[in-house]
């Protein structure tokens, strides 16, 4: 038997926690709907689902910005509602929302930041410089926020957040508008913060960087938790998912239509070569390869358990968004 880490190990807590929103004139939307949830200490901790799933609702009840209709939630043990100015004093946040000062240049956001945070002088000149260095902002830190690009203002902010040593640090799709370059830079500066010790709650579309950086990833679809786990467990919770890597001799249109007949999540064709996805190695695959192969010779097959992003379809499906 697995058991729960205990309190003091946990730096999130959450227990059947729901909240509806209640518009004139509207039906009420529950945007979460008894989630209950632990965030170990130190851990880079994934939430992920659709938009309108309820990530960023429950990161604005984590963050004191909302109250939950019912339930309960603690950060470090202290309740979000009745202990609220003790929890700010445990975090930082960067939500879908940019906060800079427009009209402060780079480095003057950073400094600033760390001022209202009561960092000592030397200590937030020291600091802005390597905020700079390791999130690439080096060529813009004389320009003002408001001619930076959405990326750059994006990088900008997750910089701020560094700035503070803040236990606990929420990122709401962090790397939204960056280019590779930059996204990688972001992502390292995450992981070298959480080996420093910090907690970090991090919600994102792109199902690699979830891969490749969470602890633990919980899968949350109309405001319930559907898997929590860590990222190999989610993996095997899709494990009817294969991925198959095909290549023949020759390749034609009527092939094409065979294999999409297996109703592929997935299905990528590069020459002679077809990449798809499959839910279950069924029988009627086996036997749609075979087939194949006999009208062309098949000269190299592959078959490899799914991604991430193959268990993020698997569980969550594919009904049409419908955001809260």
């Amino acid at each position: 038997m697995i058991m729960s880490p205990s309190i003091i190990d946990l730096a999130i807590r959450t227990d059947n926690l729901k909240k509806t929103y209640r518009e004139h004139s509207k039906s009420p939307v529950q945007a979460l709907d008894g989630v209950s949830l632990s965030v170990k200490r130190g851990e880079i901790f994934g939430l992920l689902g659709r938009n309108g799933a309820g990530k960023t609702t429950l990161l604005r009840i984590l963050t004191t910005l909302i109250k939950p209709t019912s339930g309960t939630a603690s950060v470090f043990g202290l309740d979000v509602q009745q202990h609220g100015l003790e929890v700010r004093k445990q975090i930082c946040a960067v939500l879908q929302e940019n906060a800079l000062e427009l009209f402060l240049s780079v480095k003057d956001n950073l400094t600033t930041f760390a001022r209202f945070h009561s960092v000592p002088t030397e200590e937030r000149e020291k600091r802005s410089l390597r905020a700079i260095e390791q999130f690439g902002l080096g060529e813009h830190k004389n320009s003002k926020a408001m001619d930076l690009s959405g990326g750059l203002k994006r990088r900008l902010q997750v910089a701020k957040v560094f700035m503070v040593d803040k236990p606990l640090v929420f990122l709401d799709e962090a790397t939204t508008g960056m280019d590779p370059i930059n996204k990688r830079a972001v992502l390292d500066a995450i992981r070298e913060q959480a080996n420093q010790g910090r907690t970090i709650v991090l919600t994102t579309h792109i199902l690699q960087e979830a891969e490749e950086l969470c602890t633990t990833i919980a899968m949350i679809n109309t405001g319930k938790i559907v898997a929590t786990g860590d990222v190999n467990a989610i993996k095997a919770l899709g494990s009817t998912v294969y991925e198959l890597s095909l290549t023949f001799e020759m390749m034609n249109d009527d092939m094409i239509a065979q294999l999409r007949s297996l109703n592929p999540q997935r299905l990528e064709r590069k020459g002679n070569t077809i990449h798809l996805c499959v839910s279950g190695m069924e029988s009627n695959v086996l036997d749609t390869i075979s087939r194949l192969s006999k009208k062309t010779k098949l000269t190299h097959l592959e078959v490899n358990t799914g991604t991430l992003e193959d268990a993020f379809v698997e569980l969550l499906g594919k009904s049409e968004e419908n955001p809260t």
